[in-house]
C-alpha cells in the first residue's frame, strides 16, 4: 500500500541520554507527542464519524509519559507491550502511522488483517507485543521476551504498562514477583490517572501510593509526575539506564492524565462538577509547547504543528480509500504453517526398557542436549524432579538457566513461556497437575492459541498436563480437560498411550511452531516398561494408530483407555466371537480422521471410548466428525462410553463408579451389539 512519506523528522525515533535536556531532543519529543495527540484526536472524529467499528479508548494527556519512554528505549532489543492508550508509543516503535490508522479502520491495510480490535496490535517482530483485553496478562509476556533476549546475550530491558486499575489483579503480582525472583530488567510503569474506568482510587486502595508495594518485591520504586515532558525524560533515561545495568526491575507509578473518559462511549457523569475540566487544565502537552515557545523556539513549533497536520490528514486521506479486509486464509492462517523437522540424533539407537514417564525423561533430555534454545520450567522440576519425577535429574545436568523451578504463578509462568516463545526460545511448561492449568487458561486459550491468526506471530511452547483419574486423587488432581481447551481454535494437542509414542509426542510437539498440549495421563506413568528408540518416524504420532482389524464396529479411543479397550477387545473376541478395528486417536488436534473414516464405511458401527464426562466430552465431537458424511450407511447408532456426568469422586469405590473400565466397556459394547 501507497502512505505519504514519512517527514524527515518522524525517520529518527530515538533519544540519546546524553542529549537530554537539549533543545533538540526537546523539541523532537514535542514533535511525537504532537503527532501522538493528532492521531488519537482524529482516530476520535472518525470514529464519531462512523469510519472506525468498535470504540476507541485515546492517550490524550498520556503523551507524556509514552511517548519519552519509547523515545528512549533501545528498539533493536528492548520488547514492549504497550496498553490501550499507548497509540504515541505503538507509533515510535515501528511502522507508518499509516499502518496504526489502519488497525482503526480495520480495512486491508491494518496490521492484523482486521482480525482484532482496533487496539489490539504490534509489532511481534520488533518485540512489541500486541495486548489482550483481560488485563495484567502481558506482564508476563514482557518478561519471557526480555528473559530470552538477555539469554542470548544481548542488554535488553522491558517496558510493561498497567493501570491503577489493574494494579489490583492477581496476574499483576505474580508477574512482578516472578521477574524479581528471575531477575529479568523490567520497567513495570502503573499509567495512574485517579480512575480505572469510571472507579476513583479513593475505592480501589487503601495506600495512596501504589510505588510502594515494590518494596515487597524486593525491587526499587518510585513515583513520577508526568506533568513536563522534560522531567520525565531525564526520570525515565536514568531509570532504564539502572535496569540495563543493574539486570533488576522496577516499578514506577507514573501520574498521568486522561483527559477524555475511558472510552469514546464515556460520558464521565461519574465526576464531581468541575473535575474534568480541572483534569483538562493540566494538559502536558500545551504547557510543554509554551514553554519551549518562551526559549525561543516559536518559528519550530509552528513548522512542526503544521507538518504533523498535513501529514496526519494526508495519511488518513490515504488509508481510508484502502479496499476493505479479506477473509481470505483466516481458517489457513489459525495455525503457523508446519515447521521443517528438527534434525534429531538417531538417540537412543538401542531400545531402553522404560516406563512412560521415563520415556519423557528420555524425550527431555534429548531436546535439551540437542537444542540449545530449548527449556523447562514449572513448579518444583528441579531438585525435586517435579511431582512424578519426569524432570529428575535434569536440573543437575543442564543447570537451572534451562531447568527452571518457578514459583507458585501459574498464569504469569505461562505468559512468560509465550514471552520465550515469541522471541527467540522453545520452552516446555510443565503443570503439576492438568487441573492447575485453570489459572492459566487466559494465556493458553486466548492469548497463545490466538496469536498466529492475530499478529502472524509463531508460538513454539509444549504444555505438559498430567491428567486422568483412577489414582484416588479426587476432584482437583484428576481432570481431563482436552474437550475444554481444545474448543478453542488455535492450540494442538497429543495424548499418547504408551511409552514411545509419548517420547515421539514430545520431540514432534517440540518442533511445532505452534502452542501444544500434551495430555499425559497419570495412570499411565509407571504402567510397565516397554522398549523405547529413536524412531525416524516420530512425526506419525499427528495420525492415529490402527492396533487391532476386525469387522464388527470401529472403535475410538485414546489416553488410559486404549489399554482397557484392548482388553475389552481380546475379552470380546474370546466370548463373542466379535472383533473391531481399534484405533488410538494419539493427536487430538488437529483430528486427521480419513482412515477411522474408512473403517467407519466398512464396518457400518462406531464405538468412542474416553474418560472425560459424556455430556459435552470429546466424544460428542469425534461422533460428530466421524458419522456427519456416512451417517445413512451406518447399521446402528453411535455409542459413547465415557465417565458420569459428576466431579471426580475420591474414594475408589466412587471413582470405580465414575471412570470407564474394562468390564463396563465389554457390557455396553455387548449390550449395543444385542
Amino acid at each position: 500500500m501507497t502512505f505519504p512519506s514519512t517527514p524527515g523528522r518522524f525517520t529518527r525515533r530515538d533519544i540519546r541520554i546524553a542529549d537530554l535536556g537539549q533543545p533538540d531532543s526537546l523539541l523532537h519529543t514535542y514533535a511525537w507527542m504532537q503527532l501522538a495527540r493528532m492521531a488519537d484526536n482524529r482516530i476520535l472524529d472518525l470514529f464519531r464519524q462512523g469510519l472506525i467499528k468498535g470504540t476507541v479508548t485515546g492517550g490524550q494527556g498520556n503523551e507524556a509519559l509514552i511517548v519519552p519512554l519509547a523515545l528512549l528505549a533501545d528498539k533493536a532489543v528492548d520488547v514492549v507491550s504497550f496498553s490501550h492508550r499507548g497509540l504515541g508509543g505503538h507509533l515510535v516503535w515501528s511502522g507508518h502511522l499509516g499502518d496504526h490508522l489502519c488497525q482503526y479502520f480495520a480495512n486491508s491495510g491494518s496490521p492484523t488483517k482486521a482480525r482484532e480490535g482496533n487496539i489490539h496490535h504490534g509489532d511481534p517482530a520488533a518485540r512489541s507485543l500486541p495486548m489482550i483485553s483481560h488485563l495484567g496478562i502481558m506482564l508476563s509476556n514482557v518478561i519471557g521476551g526480555t528473559d530470552s533476549q538477555r539469554r542470548l546475550g544481548r542488554p535488553a530491558v522491558g517496558f510493561a504498562f498497567f493501570g491503577d486499575g489493574s494494579s489490583s489483579t492477581g496476574d499483576i503480582h505474580e508477574s512482578l514477583n516472578l521477574a524479581a525472583v528471575l531477575s529479568v530488567p523490567v520497567v513495570f510503569v502503573i499509567e495512574n490517572n485517579q480512575y480505572a474506568y469510571s472507579t476513583p482510587t479513593s475505592e480501589q486502595f487503601v495506600s495512596a501510593n501504589l510505588f510502594e508495594r515494590a518494596r515487597g518485591y524486593g525491587m526499587e520504586g518510585f513515583a513520577m509526575d508526568c506533568s513536563d515532558p522534560a522531567h520525565v525524560l531525564q526520570t525515565l533515561g536514568a531509570a532504564i539506564e539502572r535496569a540495563r545495568s543493574t539486570g533488576r526491575p522496577l516499578l514506577i507509578e507514573a501520574h498521568t492524565f486522561r483527559l477524555r473518559g475511558h472510552a469514546a462511549y464515556d460520558t464521565c457523569d461519574y465526576m464531581k462538577p468541575g473535575e474534568a475540566e480541572a483534569i483538562l487544565a493540566q494538559d502536558p502537552l500545551p504547557k510543554f509547547r509554551a514553554k519551549l515557545a518562551a526559549a525561543g523556539h516559536g518559528t519550530q513549533l509552528d513548522a512542526i504543528d503544521a507538518e504533523v497536520a498535513a501529514f496526519t490528514e494526508a495519511t488518513i486521506k490515504a488509508s481510508l480509500v484502502l479496499p476493505p479486509a479479506s477473509p481470505d486464509g483466516m481458517l489457513e492462517e489459525v495455525f503457523a504453517p508446519p515447521a521443517a523437522p528438527i534434525a534429531w540424533q538417531a538417540t537412543p539407537a538401542l531400545p531402553q526398557n522404560v516406563t512412560l514417564a521415563q520415556a519423557l525423561t528420555l524425550g527431555l533430555r534429548k531436546i535439551l542436549t540437542e537444542c540449545p534454545e530449548s527449556l523447562v520450567l514449572g513448579q518444583d522440576i528441579g531438585a525435586y524432579g517435579g511431582a512424578f519425577k519426569v524432570t529428575e535429574g535434569l536440573v543437575e545436568d543442564f543447570g537451572r538457566p534451562r531447568v527452571l523451578s518457578t514459583p507458585l504463578c501459574e498464569s504469569a509462568s505461562t505468559g512468560y513461556a509465550l514471552g520465550l516463545a515469541t522471541n527467540a526460545h522453545r520452552p516446555i511448561e510443565e503443570f503439576q497437575f492438568a487441573d492447575f492449568s485453570t489459572d492459566a487458561t487466559t494465556q493458553i486459550v486466548l492469548n497463545a492459541a490466538t496469536y498466529h491468526f492475530r499478529a502472524g506471530q509463531k508460538c513454539p511452547v509444549v504444555f505438559r498436563f498430567p491428567c486422568g483419574g483412577g489414582l484416588t486423587f479426587g476432584s482437583f488432581h484428576s481432570q481431563e480437560l482436552e474437550s475444554a481447551f481444545l474448543s478453542f481454535p488455535g492450540l494442538k494437542a497429543l495424548y499418547p498411550s504408551n511409552p514411545q509414542d509419548a517420547f515421539n509426542a514430545l520431540l514432534a510437539a517440540y518442533e511445532d511452531d505452534n502452542p501444544v498440549i500434551l495430555f499425559e495421563h497419570k495412570g499411565l506413568y509407571r504402567r510397565g516398561k516397554h522398549p523405547v528408540k529413536w524412531d525416524p518416524d516420530y512425526r506419525s504420532i499427528w495420525v492415529p494408530a490402527k492396533l487391532r482389524s476386525g469387522d464388527h464396529a470401529t472403535i475410538v479411543t485414546y489416553g488410559e483407555m486404549v489399554l482397557l479397550a484392548g482388553e475389552a477387545c481380546d475379552y470380546l473376541a474370546g466370548e463373542y466371537e466379535k472383533t473391531f478395528d481399534l484405533f488410538d486417536l494419539r493427536a487430538l488436534a488437529p483430528l486427521k480422521l480419513d482412515a477411522i473414516k474408512a473403517s467407519l464405511a466398512r464396518t457400518g458401527r462406531l464405538v468412542v471410548i474416553h474418560e472425560g464426562r459424556r455430556t459435552h466430552g470429546f466424544g460428542a465431537e469425534l461422533v460428530a466428525r466421524l458419522t456427519e458424511e456416512h451417517f445413512g450407511s451406518l447399521k446402528a447408532a453411535p455409542l459413547r462410553i465415557a465417565a458420569l456426568d459428576l466431579p471426580v469422586p475420591f474414594a475408589p469405590e466412587l471413582e470405580a463408579v465414575y471412570r470407564p473400565s474394562k468390564d463396563k466397556i465389554v457390557d455396553a459394547i455387548a449390550a449395543w451389539l444385542g
